[in-house]
């Protein structure tokens, strides 16, 4: 039997840059950006656990239509996530995005007039401002919004797992929080040692012993993937619940928001929901032929939270996208790498320092 002291057995870890616990949306585009600077991950993902970044639906859309206002940042989210997937599906030799316009229907003559205005203004570069008539699947006039498009998160999350996996970046195993060991400067976990650690768990968030003091407000979504022969669309329909054409007489409909139920268990309420809401823009029979949901990791403020622990520098976390992950996370993915690798500020809107105030020992 042979006997290490501590100082050997340390010197047996492998030194790295980064750990990072989760491999969402998140956690998936956070390491790509490492990666693009030479850091040394490691990523480990319990694949027993459901993630809402794998049923999400990955629209993206840079207009809120309640108000007819550009989305938060988007004109910087835009082009960072037009070049981020352009660059990683190149790199996976995938391609698990594409562009499609989103069609909104107008239910009277006050939202066209307010949408021409805006189009000719402040918003042209999101808003066409041509209108056209809808007969199927239902009649109505309608506009597009520009610079839309749509992920495959669930593709995505698969090839970007394989990349992983394929240069030893990748651990299927629950976090054991007993095993890591956190020092003034870096940290220990099993075989690794590490600069810093990243935690970009979702809304598991709450079960971390760390970061379980942040104010999330997760929120439940039910998403049905129909079956419709008669359906024929090349645009996304916005109208009470949301049409993507998947292609094959495929379309993904959604979604569903639920503050109470968290958990991932497809919910009969939720479908009954969006199938009557389906129904009333709809004329044709459909056959349902899955019933997903997953939990968003929201925040109270509905802003991300990005940042180090208030009392380890060496424990981050990268978390509360929501439903926009798929907008917003190659934008700020990219610039928590910049304030990792030349100490550039955080995006304060989005610092975890504001809720410090929550923090006690």
């Amino acid at each position: 039997m042979v006997f290490y002291t501590n100082k050997t057995a340390f010197s047996l870890k492998k030194s790295i840059d980064y750990i990072i616990v989760g491999q969402g949306i998140a956690g998936s585009i956070l390491a790509f950006e490492l990666l693009k600077q030479n850091k040394q991950i490691f990523i480990i993902n319990n694949d027993d656990l459901s993630s809402s970044s794998k049923v999400a639906a990955g629209i993206w859309n840079p207009v809120v239509f309640k108000r007819l206002t550009k989305s938060w940042l988007a004109d910087d989210l835009i082009p960072s996530l037009n070049t981020f997937y352009d660059e990683t599906g190149k790199k996976l030799n995938c391609q698990f995005v594409k562009n499609i316009s989103i069609a909104k229907l107008f239910s009277e003559e006050q939202e066209k007039t307010l949408w021409h205005k805006k189009a000719e203004q402040e918003m042209q570069h999101y808003l066409n401002a041509e209108t056209s008539e809808m007969n199927h699947p239902v009649r109505a006039e309608f506009a597009l919004v520009k610079q839309t498009g749509n992920l495959d998160t669930k593709l995505f999350l698969n090839e970007s797992k394989k990349y992983f996996q394929l240069n030893d970046f990748y651990s299927n195993e629950k976090f054991d929080f007993n095993t890591l060991i956190i020092h003034s400067n870096f940290v220990e976990y099993k075989n690794y040692t590490a600069e810093k650690i990243i935690f970009c768990e979702g809304y598991q968030i709450r079960e971390n012993p760390y970061f379980k003091w942040i104010p999330m407000k997760p929120a439940k979504g039910d998403i049905l993937t129909i079956y419709c022969r008669e359906l024929n669309l090349d645009v996304i329909l916005n109208k009470g619940v949301f049409i993507l054409p998947l292609g094959n007489n495929l379309f993904k409909v959604g979604a569903t928001y639920n503050w109470d139920q968290l958990n991932d268990q497809p919910d009969e309420h939720a479908k009954a929901e969006l199938t009557s809401k389906l129904k009333k823009i709809m004329p044709y029979e459909f056959e349902i032929v899955n019933h997903e949901s997953g939990v968003r990791p929201a925040v109270i403020d509905r802003r991300p939270i990005i940042g180090s622990h208030p009392k380890h520098d060496s424990l981050l976390v990268f978390n509360g996208f929501g439903t926009k992950a798929v907008m917003l996370v190659p934008y700020f993915a990219k610039i928590l790498t910049q304030h990792l690798t030349e100490n550039l500020p955080l995006h304060e809107e989005t610092s975890l320092s504001r809720f410090n105030k929550h923090f006690s020992e």
